[in-house]
């Protein structure tokens, strides 16, 4: 299968895959969103489907309590920042004199910031847990949709130079130059093109990044690409049934990419695990729509001290899982947390 863009992500989640209400988020997104697509492409079929959020418009932002909370862009310095601002959620139980972690997350493409937390609701697992947690917005293409220039695979369609390698740099310094961030937990997350971006950053800034965890991501086709200089837990987090970024591989209109098992092969290379994929007899209610457990762990064995190289494939999952609230923050937060820098 080929695919032409891994479009689509959010729009008609809500109505009828999400299968829970929407998060109540900041303002830094709050015009209506249009639609997206997905567009899947074979030799003999080209399907487009469009949908819309419940309500087009955002959801009625609250009152930030902290400056560059979620209620606000947090405008960062003159430069990347200045042009393009991200938003910050500061957990209530916040103190600056404790080192508090902290979660980047990456949106899926044709999405937006807004879009993917409400899908995610990670700002109530900031608050429960006690992390910062930043999100933005990737670029808009010529055709008007948001993305990350993650692989040569996802999602830069029409060759634009943004770094959002450095984009990301800038968003963790600015955030350390205000609030006290633990740097041996600075975790990122990522759905579909961010979970591509995910793993570029674990190859790219494996010195920064302690763990990733991508919902239906990959990492680059050619392993040559990834070189990190430390090790970093990753687990890849997909559906066995997804047909936008196929679970056994594929390869967009610009490159191709790897299977999920694929993927995180690459990764208990690179982080020198000399054991085999194997379950590890936990299962996981990701999907609310699924009966029962329908996730399976799966973990690679001995790996350094401290570092995990998981698959959890979701038996029957879609690119967009109908997630549950709070086991998917639970989930999430549970697989970061547990890895920081040694």
């Amino acid at each position: 299968m080929r695919t032409s863009k891994p479009v689509g992500l959010l729009a008609a989640c809500f109505a009828a895959a999400c299968g829970s209400s929407p998060a109540t988020v900041g303002t830094a997104d709050a015009a209506p969103h249009r639609d997206a697509t997905s567009v899947t492409t074979d030799a003999h079929t080209d399907a487009r489907t469009d949908g819309h959020l419940a309500s087009d418009a955002a959801p009625s932002p609250r009152t930030p309590t902290t400056p560059g909370d979620a209620g606000d862009a947090a405008p960062g310095d003159a430069g990347i920042l200045g042009a393009r601002p991200y938003n910050l959620h500061v957990p209530t139980g916040y103190d600056a004199k404790t080192a508090t972690p902290l979660v980047v997350m990456f949106h899926g493409y044709g999405a937006s910031a807004l879009i993917q937390e409400t899908y995610f609701q990670l700002t109530a697992t900031s608050d429960a847990r006690t992390f910062l947690y930043a999100y933005a917005n990737g670029t808009l293409d010529k055709t008007g949709e948001r993305f990350w220039n993650a692989t040569n695979a996802c999602c830069d369609f029409y060759g634009d130079p943004v770094d959002d390698v450095a984009y990301f740099d800038a968003i963790v310094a600015d955030v350390e130059a205000k609030y006290t961030v633990d740097r041996k937990r600075i975790f990122v997350v990522g759905h579909s093109n961010g979970g591509f971006m995910s793993h570029r950053l674990a190859c790219d800034r494996s010195e920064t990044v302690a763990a990733i965890l991508s919902l239906a991501g990959a990492v680059w086709d050619d392993p040559t690409k990834c070189s990190p200089t430390a090790h970093v837990s990753v687990a890849e987090v997909h559906g066995n049934a997804d047909t936008v970024i196929p679970y056994d591989g594929g390869s967009t209109q610009e490159g191709p990419f790897p299977s999920a098992p694929t993927t995180v092969a690459t990764w208990a290379a690179r982080n020198g695990c000399t054991g085999s994929l194997a379950p590890t007899g936990a299962t996981l209610d990701l999907d609310v729509v699924l009966p029962g457990n329908e996730t399976v762990v799966q973990q690679y064995g001995a790996c350094p001290a401290g570092i995990d190289v998981q698959l959890w494939t979701i038996q029957g999952g879609a690119h967009i899982p109908s997630l549950g609230y709070p086991g998917w923050g639970d989930a999430v937060w549970g697989f970061l947390s547990a890895h920081a820098k040694p």
